[in-house]
């Protein structure tokens, strides 16, 4: 599950020297510094789409990315690593220097709920930032599936649409319950009413699509992060009393055909744990590309 980042929140921000070393600098980036940052993620699209996300969606400077931008450089002044480090700890970097000096500058945030990278990335990052950092609580491994021309396609579903106002009651219970299934935090227990912002800011902004029949939420998927290369989605849910009626498979199929009109690949994260999702997507043509890990950190409840 990706990190969401419609929830305005202030993140005080580590003074932008705290970290320097003969080799390498971290600093805060601003809007000021989006065009490199951008085509630093751009070298490696489908695997940066979260960060890049966050900024096409937000910018730089936003208290709607629920924490702040940091840049690591190298001597020539040139970007070698770039994390948002708040609420989430999300990170790009091109070596395990790069890593390490953003994992210490991830020890000064003491409020992270969670960290997401690659598998390799996670196990250098996390030894260096353990012993400084937060407990861990919980630790999940996650498949990285992408689907690209060609597909097949199954019968339409004339009633998929993009969510409205309207549908805010349904989606909600909804995108809780799968938040809750991933991290074990039910997010309506512990942010009700900026859970409930996040998920009405998906809706505003074209994000959240649905199916509904007969007052019930029959599917349900998000769209977290849209790039020109890769569209991620989370958040997608059957009915549980109408599942194996082939209603994901239909709304996923047509979904992911529309989306692949604007964008060359659609990209899903899968907990390993859960083979009957796995085979699902496979099923729908989705192929593994990369292995990540979600590490659920304690004393972030918020």
């Amino acid at each position: 599950m990706y990190p969401s980042s419609e929830t305005k929140e202030v993140i005080a921000p580590v003074p932008s020297s705290a970290f320097r070393s003969e080799a390498l600098t971290v600093t805060l980036l601003t809007d000021d510094h989006i065009d490199e940052v951008m085509s630093f993620l751009a070298e490696r699209p489908v695997h940066t789409f979260g960060i890049a996300g966050f900024i096409r969606n937000n910018g730089i400077d936003s208290p709607y990315n629920r924490g702040v931008f940091y840049g690591c450089r190298d001597r020539s002044d040139r970007l070698v690593g770039v994390a948002l480090i708040g609420h989430f700890i999300l990170f790009e970097a091109r070596s395990d220097e790069a890593i390490e000096a953003l994992a210490r500058m991830s020890q000064t945030h003491k409020r992270v709920h969670m960290l997401l990278a690659e598998q390799e990335e996670v196990r250098t990052f996390w030894g260096y930032y353990h012993r400084g950092g937060q407990t861990p609580r919980l630790h999940c491994r996650e498949l990285l599936l992408e689907l690209r021309w060609p597909m097949e396609g199954c019968e339409p579903i004339p009633g998929l649409r993009l969510a409205t106002r309207e549908d805010l009651e349904l989606v909600v219970p909804v995108h809780a319950r799968t938040a809750f299934d991933e991290s074990g935090i039910n997010p309506l227990d512990v942010d009700p009413e900026g859970f409930r912002a996040r998920c009405a800011r998906r809706i505003e902004k074209g994000q959240t699509w649905v199916l509904v029949e007969n007052g019930r939420l029959i599917f349900k998927a998000e769209i977290v992060s849209e790039t020109q290369p890769v569209i991620y989605l989370e958040g997608i849910d059957v009915h549980p009393d109408e599942r194996g009626k082939g209603y994901g498979s239909r709304c996923i199929s047509q979904l992911t055909r529309d989306l692949l009109g604007r964008t060359e690949s659609v990209a899903v994260l899968i907990n390993e744990k859960n083979p009957g999702a796995v085979a699902f997507y496979q099923r729908a043509g989705f192929k593994l590309i990369a292995y990540y890990d979600t590490i659920f950190l304690e004393s972030s409840h918020r």
